[in-house]
């Protein structure tokens, strides 16, 4: 219902975009020429195979559904939808570009090698996980070849659905082969194994003047264009960036008025004496409400706080409301009222058929029924057998580890008709009973203490804007469009009109997240546009619940950004280092005693102990990879300096060397060395080092 209103209230709306999109696609087949064909654009090309939009669609797709199973929901938000693109991506990625470095090195899975993964004495780890025997847990191969002698019995989503796991055994094959190829041709020197050690275990003591740039006032020093190149030559391979955009906007958020307040409140009160005499609860609920009827019975606890006391207190047939709560209003109307279980117990065999839920048997329905009636008469007789019927007969996929023993469970947790079987029968009852997942004969073995409980049926209806509310707001943005061309205009608006202006720095062409916005994607469409310039202004963007307007304030195109792009963000380094070569100097005259520097720039000589070159941190520094350097680079006794680090120029002086003893070998090194490049390898640094190599024609942008 909240659905069908907010679609009839955008109505207008919707004809004129509508229209205006109609327009758009036709001239746009005008100006595309040949004929009126329209090209056809792949999604990318990747190491000169293209990818079409209609082979990544099918892989979407299928990865959709797979998630949709997993969740156990068939409706998959915007941002779980834009997340498994990117997984789509990904996985085509790592296929294409692995496939090719596969063929190319001539590795394989042979027919025989993937039999032996399935069905040998070794078989892959996850056929061992999913084959087990769940009374002791050991792989069993007998349920490996059962479950593939009656794969063609099976519906065709259990047979898609065991390709789709063999694929996943023999690729993770062929990447076990590919990975230990890598790892087993690594190798370690000894000499490079003792350097490694000697890095690690040999600890020196230094003596060490450290002036901070901070203390260096800004005026000392200027900056020259000279300074800039100097250290942006040597630099911007760090600045290296994916293409991206930082745009302002603006947010007009559609909220409902006192009047559509208003509305919504009346047409509660308009239904409250229908509500109260009808006799069709559930349709009435279900055509007036934003929630369906929910016929579950309900406990203290389980009732809304703030229709507990009242309704607990009522009798059958009160009407309560309207009443506000959570941006809807409200009625509510006590049903009836019984005691019943908070928890039930039983056990149970499902017979199924084909077409019933999750069922993959091909049995028709009424020879489910013929099963499932011998076997209640079986059970009524014997009701010790069920345990042994349900572990060899029942298609719930539990009954081999339970023997169809349900366990405690919630009342209101089962399907309604199973549910009320046990509610309603004895301990000990035995009966069959159907529900959309087949037949059941189920035995009630446990019950709670009876409880007062009452059955609800609650109406709400959420308080939306009006489509007059919807034009008001969109009035605003409209003008607010108009009277802004320009940057300039942007801003002087925002400011005229006190506007909220907020800012999104660094979009990348695949940023799903804009503050405040839900599922941005035309808005950042928008932004990498080659038709969009810096200072453009855009259209009004309609995000369902807003309208939003945007300004491109920078462009940042693939790779390295020019110098004068980069000064505001280097300025910051360039000052220290002219700061850092400002000290040197002033350190030179005094380089044979320390003390006579700290005590020139009013610091302390400090004494490192125990310093390795391994560790790369010196004392309160941090990373000074350029000090350590130098200062292993002495012999006792000498001093080194001025070097200008990070953080502050440094005088040092090794006192002492303390060189540990050597082992006879240097294996545990090699080891670890070792096992460092396999970890790597197995996180996927070989694949990474491919896709750099790779030339990528990345056209999501144009589709998504």
């Amino acid at each position: 219902m909240a659905v069908i209103g907010k679609i009839r209230k955008h109505s207008v709306l919707l004809i004129v975009v509508i229209g205006v999109a109609l327009a758009a696609f036709v001239l746009g087949d005008l100006f595309q020429g040949g004929g009126g064909g329209r090209p056809v654009v792949n999604v990318a090309t990747i190491g000169g195979d293209d990818i079409t939009i209609i082979e990544f669609n099918r892989k979407f797709e299928q990865n959709a559904d797979a998630t949709r199973q997993q969740m156990q929901n068939e409706r998959l938000s915007q941002d779980d939808l834009f997340r498994i693109r990117e997984q789509t991506w990904n996985q085509i990625l790592q296929e294409v570009i692995m496939g090719k470095e596969l063929d190319k090195l001539g590795l394989t899975v042979t027919t025989e090698e993937l039999f032996d993964q399935v069905q040998g004495p070794n078989p892959h780890p996850a056929i061992l996980q999913n084959f087990s025997n769940p009374e002791t847990g050991e792989y069993d191969r007998s349920m490996v070849l059962n479950y593939l002698q009656n794969l063609d019995n099976m519906q065709p989503a259990a047979k898609e659905q065991w390709l789709v796991f063999e694929k996943y055994i023999k690729d993770d094959r062929l990447n076990t082969k590919y990975n230990n190829l890598i790892t087993k041709a690594y190798y370690t020197p000894s000499a490079l194994a003792r350097a490694g050690w000697v890095d690690r275990n040999h600890k020196a003591d230094f003596d060490l003047v450290a002036v901070r740039f901070a203390s260096v006032n800004d005026s000392l020093v200027s900056i020259t264009d000279k300074d800039y190149k100097s250290f942006y030559d040597e630099n911007k391979h760090m600045y290296e960036r994916q293409a991206s955009r930082d745009i302002e906007y603006v947010v007009f958020d559609i909220l409902p008025s006192a009047d559509d307040q208003r509305m919504a409140q009346k047409f509660a009160q308009d239904l409250v004496d229908e509500f109260s005499t009808t006799s069709n609860i559930a349709g009435f609920v279900n055509a007036n409400s934003d929630s369906r009827y929910n016929e579950a019975w309900l406990s203290r606890g389980e009732v809304p706080v703030s229709l507990e006391e009242i309704m607990f207190d009522a009798e059958k047939g009160f009407v309560y409301g309207p009443y506000f709560e959570d941006g809807s209003y409200n009625l509510a109307r006590l049903v009836d009222v019984t005691t019943r279980p908070d928890s039930l117990k039983a056990s149970h065999v499902l017979i199924a058929f084909q077409g019933a839920m999750r069922s993959e048997q091909t049995r028709s329905k009424e020879e489910a029924e013929r099963i499932a009636d011998s076997l209640l008469t079986v059970i009524q007789r014997r009701p010790a057998q069920l345990t042994d019927i349900a572990a060899s007969m029942s298609d719930d996929g539990s009954a081999a580890q339970n023997s169809g023993d349900l366990g405690w469970f919630a009342d209101g947790q089962m399907v309604p008709p199973f549910n009320e079987f046990v509610a309603e029968n004895n301990i000990g009852t035995i009966g069959k009973v159907e529900t959309d997942f087949g037949f059941h004969i189920i035995q009630v073995t446990g019950k709670t203490e009876e409880k007062p409980k009452i059955k609800l049926a609650l109406i709400t209806h959420e308080v939306t804007p009006s489509s007059q509310t919807f034009q008001n707001v969109f009035a605003k943005a409209s003008k607010f469009a108009t009277e802004t061309r320009s940057r300039d205009q942007f801003d002087e608006v925002v400011e005229r009109d006190g506007l909220s202006k907020r800012l999104a720095p660094n979009l990348t062409q695949m940023t799903n997240n804009i503050p405040g916005i839900q599922n941005p994607r035309q808005i950042v469409r928008w932004a990498f546009d080659k038709d969009t310039d810096v200072d453009d202004v855009s259209t009004i963007f309609d995000m369902e619940d807003k309208y939003v307007i945007a300004v491109l304030t920078q462009k940042w195109e693939k790779g390295i950004p020019a110098l004068e792009d980069m000064k505001d963000q280097i300025t910051a380094q360039v000052l220290n280092r002219k700061k850092g070569e400002y000290i040197a100097e002033q350190m030179k005259a005094n380089l044979d005693d320390l003390n006579a520097i700290a005590a020139k720039f009013d610091v302390t000589v400090e004494q490192l102990t125990q310093q390795s070159f391994d560790a790369r941190t010196v004392g309160s520094y941090g990373m000074e990879n350029k000090l350590i350097g130098t200062m292993f680079g002495l012999e006792v006794g000498e001093v080194a300096g001025p070097v200008v680090g990070n953080s502050a120029t440094f005088v040092a002086k090794m006192t002492s060397m303390n060189k540990a003893d050597e082992p006879e070998n240097f294996d545990n090194i090699k080891r670890d060395q070792r096992n460092l490049f396999s970890n790597s390898v197995r996180n996927n640094s070989a694949f990474r080092a491919l896709e750099k190599l790779t030339k990528i024609e990345d056209n999501r942008l144009d589709f998504y």
